[in-house]
């Protein structure tokens, strides 16, 4: 019988029941603002209490946001003192005497006191936090809005794991310094092993550093579900405690997530609550097995959605490909439709098979766009090389997507016919590594370097680094998992909102839908 993990969902659906079920509502839920993953029912609720939002919106959340901020600034000194003067050979070592006292109590009580003021006059701890010697490391789940660090307070001010941009923030970056946070920075590789290297040395200290937290998602989501966690916390194969994050109102106004309210409107929506409450909760502590210390993926065997954001983009694992939520091209299509263009008008010749590099003045002729802005924000969705141009065989390939004259097979085959690529003995036309990442992008969202992985997979059964028109028809259209894939994304997202108002329509995922790749209907009224 396999080791038990203390579980953050009470079931599991294996990931490739996850995607298939999940792929005919991506659309859909990209089109609403993914609905209740973003926006909570409860939050859009509060338009029924109309005269206690204004009265306290009005009155109570100014009072409250402006008090916050002063202490937010009062935070300052402390953090300053406590490294003031101090080397940065000395700063690789903890911090003690009476900097340590003097300074973490003042930064722990004002800190206590931001959140109050802010309206969560409770802070609820069940089970208990381990010592550092027990658990070196915290990880703190679900991550839903940039008031989760709130947990750092009943864990006393563990170091956390921040990017190394936020330091030039002010006051933000007093107070990771005054952390002795652990850095990294997204666009250095080097930067990722320092920490990693970083992470091992102060959990295996034996209990010389503070405990390090972590929030393994990486991001903010809306707690309907857990993303995929990183292993940036179980690198080091030392215990884990896992802390759960609640904010059990009757309102929920702290979600933070991809789609949804900004950050003044969750400040203020959150500050105009009489009382917000936040519950900790400390689970058992997890022990990794010596499999799992040697290899930390095996501990991230929890019940988790697949979604994982690569960079600031949403993707989902669906087989090999990790695909975005909300592909660009569906942006694309937004723009253009507001800028009145209809992409089945527009002379989108390319040469098949050769690029042709095109300015942004090209793009907004070959498009008939005048406004500058809705130039710059079309051109703004393709890959740009490095003197600032486009192939414009992404930009025919992007144009035919949104066009719904064109069924899928058609699609299918100019995408092929776009950049499958000559053989030199003139033996036919196989569709390389870059092309087929291209296609996948384009269309899909698809990060490329997994684009490029599938790409060699597919290949691989034969002697050819490039794939027929035959094998990509078979993939992209009559394989289970990635045909259906097609379908769903290709289908004009503009049209799902009114499909269930026309009489004997295909709902979405339905034989005729899916085989056709577009379901036509009006606009309905208001969009």
């Amino acid at each position: 019988m396999g080791r038990m993990r203390p579980c953050l969902h009470s079931h599991f659906v294996p990931p490739e029941a996850q995607a298939l079920s999940l792929l005919p509502h991506l659309p859909q839920l990209a089109l609403d603002g993914w609905g209740d993953w973003t926006w909570p029912r409860a939050l859009r609720n509060t338009l029924s209490h109309p005269l206690q939002f204004c009265f306290l919106g009005v009155l109570l959340a100014p009072v409250r946001v402006l008090l916050a901020f002063i202490v937010l600034f009062l935070l300052w000194p402390f953090a300053w003192l406590q490294v003031a003067g101090l080397t940065e050979e000395q700063l690789q070592e903890p911090i003690t005497g009476w900097r340590k006292t003097v300074c973490h109590n003042g930064v722990l009580g004002l800190s206590r006191l931001l959140f109050f003021l802010l309206g969560f006059l409770r802070i609820r701890v069940r089970g208990q936090r381990a010592t550092r010697l027990q658990a070196p490391v915290l990880v703190a789940a679900p991550h839903s809005t940039f008031f989760d660090p709130i947990v750092l307070l009943p864990c006393d001010l563990p170091k956390v794991v921040s990017r190394a941009e936020n330091l030039s923030v002010p006051v933000i970056g007093a107070l990771l310094r005054f952390n002795q946070a652990i850095l990294v920075s997204r666009h250095d590789p080097a930067s990722r092993r320092r920490v990693v290297e970083e992470v091992r040395r102060r959990a295996t200290s034996g209990g010389k550093w503070p405990q390090v937290l972590f929030f393994p998602e990486g991001t903010c989501s809306n707690k309907k579900a857990l993303l995929k966690f990183k292993p940036g916390a179980f690198i080091a194969g030392v215990p884990v405690q896992p802390v759960l994050i609640r904010y059990p109102n009757s309102l929920d106004t702290t979600s933070w997530a991809w789609r949804g309210p900004g950050v003044l409107k969750v400040l203020w929506l959150t500050a105009a609550q009489p009382c917000s409450i936040v519950d900790v909760e400390f689970l058992p502590v997890y022990q990794p097995s010596p499999e799992e210390s040697r290899d930390p993926t095996l501990a991230l065997g929890i019940p988790a959605t697949e979604c994982e954001f690569v960079g600031s983009l949403p993707v989902v694992v669906v087989g090999r490909l990790k695909v975005a939520l909300e592909p660009q091209l569906w942006e694309l299509g937004k723009v253009l439709r507001k800028a009145g263009l209809s992409p089945g008008h527009v002379d989108t010749e390319a040469e098949p098979g050769r690029s042709r590099m095109i300015s942004q003045g090209e793009f907004a002729r070959q498009l008939q766009l005048s406004d500058p802005q809705t130039v710059a924000g079309a051109f703004s969705y393709f890959q740009q090389d490095a003197q600032g141009l486009v192939d414009f065989r992404n930009v025919a390939l992007a144009l035919a997507a949104l066009d719904g004259s064109r069924s899928l097979e058609e699609l299918i085959r100019l995408a092929f016919e776009l950049f499958a690529e000559e053989q030199a003995e003139g033996s036919g036309r196989l569709l390389y590594k870059d092309g087929f990442s291209t296609i996948l992008h384009l269309l899909l969202g698809s990060p490329r370097p997994a684009a490029s992985t599938l790409h060699a997979e597919l290949c691989q059964p034969g002697p050819s680094q490039g794939l027929s028109l035959y094998q990509f028809q078979k993939f992209s259209l009559h394989d289970p998992l990635y045909g259906k894939l097609f379908s769903t994304y290709l289908r004009p997202p503009c049209t799902l909102r009114s499909i269930s108002q026309i009489p004997n329509a295909s709902p979405p995922g339905s034989p005729t839908a899916l085989a056709n790749g577009t379901v036509q209907a009006p606009k309905p009224k208001g969009e």
